[in-house]
């Protein structure tokens, strides 16, 4: 099992999954640069600081939502779907895994009792507002 794993379908790229065992030695993004929703590790030695700052407004397009998914507990299945609504793969996720989806469409089974942290654009509109894939 890769310890990062990007799914792609053609040259589209659907999603990335991350291990719970992974770790990086210097910066590593895992979302193209040209997103305007960067996921990714920043690698700070002990000692060092980060100074005091706030971000600046930048009005921007949101022409797709990301989401981006944590197992804080339990277990589950992932499908994901490429934009034809064809099932392009199916992978277990486990405590500490983390996913990023950022194309196409995408299910769950839940194999234990699960919790995951989820991190998306906003704002939530509630599971009734899901269009059915």
């Amino acid at each position: 099992m890769e310890k990062v794993e990007n799914i792609r379908w053609n040259e589209e790229f659907l999603a990335c999954i991350i291990r719970a065992e992974v770790s990086f030695e210097q910066n590593r993004f895992l979302t193209p640069p040209e997103y305007n929703f960067q996921v990714g590790f920043i690698v700070h030695p002990a000692d060092s600081a980060i100074a005091p700052h706030a971000h600046s407004s930048v009005e921007q397009r949101v022409d797709r939502i990301f989401e981006v998914l944590l197992v804080r507990k339990g277990r589950c299945e992932v499908d994901i779907y490429n934009r034809d609504r064809e099932r392009v793969a199916t992978r277990e996720l486990c405590e500490g895994d983390l996913i990023i989806i950022v194309e196409g469409g995408h299910g769950f089974r839940m194999l234990e009792d699960t919790v995951f942290l989820e991190i998306k654009q906003g704002p939530y509109t509630g599971a009734d507002q899901k269009r059915p894939y």
